[in-house]
């Protein structure tokens, strides 16, 4: 079974198991986290939900917080020998999924 899922301001498709990440969420390695579905999959059997499916919802466990690649930057004004680098990494949380429920 495949759950299509709103996280993060963006949709994914996920299924039992697999490991996703998201922006940083509150909670400790081990906490569960449990996201409104808004399609399943299921073989042919497909229900589309209106925004979400009532009842439905997938469990993700927290697995770690960490962060995303480094992005680099630069401000720049021309003819003034003005140049400055920056960096970010973003917070983010990983987590795997550990049931999708039809509710």
């Amino acid at each position: 079974m495949e759950a299509i899922i709103r996280a993060d301001g963006r949709q994914m498709r996920l299924v039992e198991g697999q490991e996703f990440e998201v922006s940083h969420l509150a909670g400790e390695p081990g906490d569960s986290v449990t996201f409104d579905v808004l399609m399943l999959l299921d073989g042919a059997d497909v229900t589309i939900g209106q925004p979400v499916i009532s009842g439905a919802a997938l469990t993700a466990r927290v697995t770690q917080h960490g962060k995303a690649p480094k992005i680099r930057f630069m401000k720049y004004k021309n003819k003034v020998r003005y140049r400055r680098t920056f960096g970010h990494r973003q917070p983010v949380t990983r987590l795997v999924v550990e049931s999708i429920g039809r509710g």
